[in-house]
Order: C-alpha cells, then structure tokens, then sequence
C-alpha cells in the first residue's frame, strides 16, 4: 500500500487540451479514457475525485469503468487506505508505467502527423474519404 502524501500538486484542471480529443489519437490503450487516467497517475497515486478534475468530461460511471478495465488489464492497482478516513487511490503498476513511454512515442507521432489525422477524419465527415 502507498503512505498518503502529505502534500502533492494537484493535477491541473487544463492538462488535457479541449481542441485536442481524444479520439483523433490512432492509437488505444482500453478505452476513451484510458490513457488519460495514466497520464494523471504518471506523477504518484490519486483519490478518484482527483482524477475528474483534469477529465471533466467524463461521467462517474465512465471514470469507474474504465478505472476497473485498467485494474483487470494489470496497468493500475487500487489500493484502500486507512488511518483517519477511509480512502482509496488508484496508482500505476509497474506494468503502467512500463507504457508511459510508448505512449509519449505515440503522442509525438501524432503531433507529427495532426494535420494528416485531422484532414482524414473531415473528409470521413464530409463523404470524401
């Protein structure tokens, strides 16, 4: 079990660009939100209502989904931590941050290729493609 961090920065409500979807990146690691929820944790464990700060377009019901899809996929561990209140964290396994890396890899690819990414999902959109 993680120690409970005195003081840890919160994660920036920002850290996740509007302009840029999720969706538009080729590559998938479980769902929608999956490696969002790992950049969160790539700095140390986080409490869930931590993890909608950054994600403030996901509903509870997703967040917890895809939490347990990433516990079941062996990439995050939940862990209850006791002392004054009963909490839980969610915090990246080895296995989790063995993917960090190929995941900056895939965002650096992205960024290389966007406006490819972006004229080819507009021309699906618009019955060119």
């Amino acid at each position: 079990m993680t120690e409970p961090q005195a003081e840890r920065t919160p994660l920036d409500p920002e850290m996740f660009d509007p302009v840029c979807p999720s969706p538009l990146v080729p590559f998938r690691v479980g769902d929608k939100w999956a490696t969002l929820i790992l950049r969160c944790l790539q700095d140390g464990p986080r409490r869930f209502s931590e993890l909608k700060v950054p994600l403030s377009g996901v509903t509870a019901k997703s967040l917890t989904q895809s939490l347990r899809r990433l516990e079941r996929d062996g990439f995050v561990v939940r862990e209850e931590c006791g002392g004054a209140g009963r909490r839980v964290e969610y915090a990246l396994t080895p296995l989790g941050v063995g993917l960090l890396g190929p995941l900056d890899a895939a965002c650096e690819w992205t960024r290389e290729h966007w406006d490819e990414l972006i004229d080819a999902q507009e021309a699906s959109l618009s019955g060119d493609g």
